[in-house]
């Protein structure tokens, strides 16, 4: 577990949430504020380096000065997220313990685990849709496939000899070699590996054939010209890559994937702290340095309403339901 103050202050908050007509139920803020009785937490459910961490990292440091608060940053990573995820559904639900997470604990996970530890919907309070983030599918450049079509083509007249990589079993990558194998009716080997890089890294060595790669981490290696990028799993072709087309142009419909970043509080934070804080981090993503990192992580910033975090939640929840179900795909 890693802990990082994200920032010292210890400002009253009394001023800035001293309007009852704003904020007519905040029985945590009556006992003192937010900052004077404790820190709040910024659970990542992930290890220190990820674009989970760094996103919300990068929130939480700004967040502490609009909040008049010291924020800091744990990382509680293990089980696919969720064990970071357990730890803030069992929170007091006080707005001091918040969940900076990704699509997979909440939307891909719960299909795979017999006994999870938390219930994905019931258990937390959307708070934001951070961002998204698409996919490039990617095999090495020494690879004969120029296409998806092609690679669609070779995983028929060879079936189970193609393999594709993912950053591990019940990972987003994963997901979508599975949606894939099942839109194009192939047979392909999921080969599953503890983290996005060494499974980027065994592609461009041709030890796996190809894998669905976030963008940030695969566009180094395709403007260097040692990955091919066949499709980008967004809704329109991404301005750095124009020539890429989209899965659905590739001759896939229902094939945008974006991975999303979220922010999540125990259920029954009270209405007016969740609509604070959705506020503040709307206000923080519009601020020119996160937009820049943003950029350089491949990561569309949204700062959505909870409802929309719910409604995307939902949707996504029913999608990779429906994945898991058909491919067959058990826990490991």
């Amino acid at each position: 577990m890693t802990k990082t103050p994200a920032h010292l202050s210890r400002r009253s908050l009394l001023g800035a949430l001293a309007t009852p007509m704003l904020f007519p139920a905040l029985p945590v803020l009556a006992q003192g504020g937010w900052p004077a009785a404790k820190p709040i937490t910024w659970v990542v459910p992930y290890p220190p380096g990820g674009t989970t961490d760094i996103l919300g990292r990068a929130i939480a440091v700004r967040l502490g000065p609009a909040l008049g608060a010291t924020v800091i940053v744990e990382n509680k990573a293990g089980a696919t997220g969720t064990i970071g995820s357990a730890f803030v559904a069992r929170a007091p639900a006080d707005g001091f313990t918040l969940l900076g997470t990704s699509i997979g604990p909440q939307a891909i996970v719960p299909h795979l685990m017999p006994r999870m530890p938390y219930d994905p919907v019931a258990a937390f309070a959307p708070v934001t849709l951070v961002g998204t983030i698409p996919h490039l599918l990617v095999t090495a450049a020494a690879r004969p496939w120029n296409s998806v079509a092609d690679l669609v083509a070779d995983a028929k007249a060879r079936p189970g000899a193609l393999t594709f990589a993912s950053g591990g079993n019940g990972t987003i990558l994963q997901m979508q070699g599975e949606l894939l194998r099942l839109q194009a009716g192939v047979q392909t080997t999921h080969v599953p590996y503890k983290g996005d890089t060494p499974a980027i890294q065994d592609v461009l060595a041709g030890h796996a054939d190809f894998m669905f790669a976030p963008v940030a981490a695969a566009l180094p290696h395709v403007q260097g010209g040692k990955l091919k990028a066949l499709a980008v799993t967004s809704a329109a072709r991404l301005k750095a890559l124009p020539a890429v087309p989209t899965m659905e142009q590739a001759g896939f419909k229902d094939f945008v994937v974006e991975q999303w970043q979220a922010v999540y509080a125990p259920a029954g934070t009270p209405a007016a702290v969740v609509q604070r804080l959705q506020a503040e981090i709307a206000h923080i993503l519009k601020d020119a340095e996160v937009l820049a990192m943003a950029d350089k992580l491949g990561v569309t910033l949204i700062g959505g309403t909870p409802q929309q975090l719910a409604d995307t939640q939902k949707s996504d929840l029913a999608k990779w339901g429906r994945v898991v179900q058909q491919a067959g795909i058990k826990a490991e």
